[in-house]
């Protein structure tokens, strides 16, 4: 058996998402800049895809900006509202546990003269609205909060964030890297009083290379890319239409019969976690009972993750040893430090993320190898 632990890493591509891609590709191919029928059959996808987007954000079609994926969407927002609206002050907000392609652009914008406040986080990683309250002052002009944590799974509060960000200086932007939480919840960003956020397209069962960033109608924002023009002047290059098409179709077949998959992911993950009820070794990290549906983070007493991931890899089961973007890197977790994780569980955390394919079965099979291999790896461990 197979079990694919990693989809917060990247997911598989939809029969559907292949199935359209491949049509982009080879038979309606034209550019979508060109006046003729193939560069209109190009934009036709554009088009029919922002449509499929913006139905599942209850967006305007202007609000959308089509990008390479999460990375860019994050520096797109961060830099380009950073630069837009300098003027305004020069006063930046963020979390210690956000994803390198937050925390990096907020590090080159204190090279530039911005200021940055980092959030602290309590042990299930969640922020505290008091301290972000006294954070914001009339020089913030932008706030950057990720609504899933990519590692642990907390769930940060959007909603009250943004009304209290709102109330204490109308002007200061919230941006939200919702890269784990979309497809995972609805998210309808008018509504929660965002007015960026960021999205990509390989977490949902669509291609890499692709992600968008939802814009709210008059928010300043300067383009970080330059040249032909595409996207009213706000992306150039040439779009890629296959990738944003793919995305278009995940997009949609994410929130079709959402509920039933939300339900079943939080099934996924409960058997998970019960099933390891009893095991002195397994550390389960953050509030469990209030994270996202697809994220376990666990420690295991004893055996590194590097050693436990090639020992289930063996077997077929396949699972992160933290942030696929830096898990092949000896750096230690940010995320997993600012939650006051032991030195010991630093090196010795696994992330198991379950997508709506996965099953029961798969868990179970997981479950078993865990509980038999910890102990047998644990024998071997330096002391």
């Amino acid at each position: 058996m197979e079990a694919y632990f990693d989809n917060s890493a990247t997911t598989s591509c939809s029969e559907g998402v292949k199935e359209l891609m491949v049509r982009a590709l080879v038979e309606d191919y034209g550019n979508p800049s060109s006046l003729h029928r193939k560069g209109m059959e190009g934009e036709n996808y554009i088009r029919d895809a922002r449509d499929k987007i913006c139905k599942t954000l209850k967006a305007k079609d202007s609000e959308l900006i089509f990008t390479s994926g999460g990375t860019e969407s994050n520096n797109l927002a961060i830099i380009g509202a950073a630069m837009a609206n300098k003027r305004s002050g020069n006063h930046l907000i963020t979390t210690r546990i956000e994803h390198p392609a937050v925390l990096s652009p907020m590090k080159f914008l204190e090279e530039q003269g911005f200021q940055v406040t980092y959030l602290a986080v309590d042990r299930d990683g969640i922020i505290s609205l008091e301290e972000l309250a006294a954070a914001v002052t009339e020089n913030t002009i932008l706030v950057s909060i990720m609504y899933v944590n990519n590692e642990i799974g907390a769930v940060e509060p959007i909603a009250e964030a943004a009304q209290i960000i709102k109330n204490k200086n109308p002007r200061a932007l919230l941006h939200v890297d919702a890269i784990q939480a979309y497809g995972k919840y609805v998210i309808h960003p008018g509504k929660l009083g965002i007015d960026l956020m960021s999205v990509s397209g390989h977490k949902i069962h669509g291609p890499k290379g692709s992600g968008f960033l939802y814009v709210k109608e008059k928010t300043k924002l300067k383009p970080i890319l330059f040249g032909g023009g595409q996207q009213k002047n706000m992306r150039s290059g040439t779009e890629n239409v296959p990738g944003i098409a793919g995305l278009g179709q995940a997009a949609k077949e994410a929130y079709e019969d959402f509920a039933a998959k939300q339900a079943h992911l939080f099934q996924l993950k409960e058997s998970f976690i019960e099933g390891l009820s009893g095991q002195n070794w397994a550390h389960v990290n953050g509030n469990y009972q209030n994270s996202a549906p697809h994220i376990v983070s666990l420690s295991v007493d004893g055996v590194r993750s590097e050693v436990l991931l090639h020992a289930l890899e063996e077997r077929q089961i396949y699972v992160s040893a933290g942030s696929a973007c830096a898990s092949n890197k000896p750096a230690k977790s940010a995320t997993l430090a600012a939650i006051g994780i032991g030195r010991d569980y630093l090196d010795s955390t696994i992330r198991i993320s379950f997508c709506p394919q996965n099953t029961l079965e798969e868990v179970e099979y997981c479950l078993a190898s865990l509980k038999e291999l910890v102990p047998f790896l644990g024998k071997y461990t330096r002391h």
